[in-house]
């Protein structure tokens, strides 16, 4: 079976790294950023597209070669009808949710900021629209109270090798049979980036929680506000500590430990990366979001 692989990241490569031994890679697309595909693709002597292939752009670069099955993994970009069209047997997306819910960019996040408490990895059929293809296979990632949105990527990362096996044995052996998704339950979450992780202490105290480990390190990190110092927060628990229902939010209760006050209760704080900022009783997070 002769695979095209379209891979970002260290997801791509532990992919591509996976199906050395086990298939034919005839080709492979990927960012300029992912330095480790290119130099995989140039040690194997496979050839490489580096870049954005829409617009026609890698129309020379298909040409002439066949490919069964072309795999797409945590491709940074947009896949357009004239790559969906190029294998013989299917064009294949691995996504980081158990479709059709959460569909968009970092599902598993959203997963986790939702209060989900299970998430998963799903195959499915690549068509012009946003991961509404058919559904080949779906595996179920259960997501533990104390679970970071990282520590969930590392499930993935031991998890997409078994799915892509499990995808090309059903080529294989005929049992390939994907099925429509439900339109009536698809959900669609969006882009995020290291801006959006400002936290509002007006939230509930659960949605804090769950806004803080989803985006803990190694990721960007939930971030708050003391004047114009910026406070990267990456752990909070719930406390019993007593307060006034009037007293603003965000309000530092005490600084050892830290803790402050939110609409229904008070947050711990225990883990931020912001070690030299001198934080004290009375003290105020703000936030600085319009």
């Amino acid at each position: 079976m002769s695979i095209a692989v379209m891979a970002s990241g260290n997801l791509g490569y532990q992919i591509l790294k996976h199906l050395e031994p086990r298939s034919v890679v005839s080709a492979v697309f990927t960012d300029k950023k992912s330095e480790g595909i290119i130099d995989w693709a140039t040690k194997n002597g496979v050839p490489c597209f580096a870049g954005n292939p829409r617009g026609g752009k890698a129309s020379e670069f298909i040409a002439n070669k066949k490919v069964d099955v072309l795999l797409s993994v945590n491709y940074l970009f947009i896949i357009e009808k004239d790559l969906i069209d190029w294998p013989n047997t299917a064009a294949v997306n691995l996504h980081g949710s158990l479709l059709p819910r959460y569909r968009g960019r970092t599902p598993h996040v959203w997963a986790i900021i939702n209060n989900e408490v299970e998430t998963g990895i799903t195959a499915h059929l690549i068509t012009e629209g946003c991961d509404e293809g058919d559904i080949i296979k779906q595996l179920v990632i259960p997501i533990e109270k104390e679970n970071t949105g990282a520590e969930i990527l590392s499930q993935y990362v031991d998890l997409y090798p078994q799915l892509v096996d499990d995808v090309l044995a059903s080529i294989d052996n005929g049992t390939f049979e994907p099925k429509a998704q439900d339109e009536s339950m698809a959900t669609y979450f969006g882009k995020r980036t290291p801006d959006d992780g400002e936290i509002s202490w007006n939230w509930q105290k659960e949605r804090i929680r769950n806004w803080v480990r989803a985006q803990a390190s190694p990721y960007p990190g939930a971030f708050t506000w003391i004047g114009e110092h910026k406070v990267v927060i990456d752990k909070v628990e719930f406390d019993e500590f007593g307060f006034h229902q009037e007293m603003e939010n965000g309000t530092v209760l005490s600084s050892d430990p830290l803790r402050v006050k939110t609409p229904n209760g008070v947050l711990r704080i225990t883990s931020l990366r912001n070690t030299d900022l001198r934080i004290t009783d009375k003290m105020k997070f703000e936030n600085h979001a319009n």
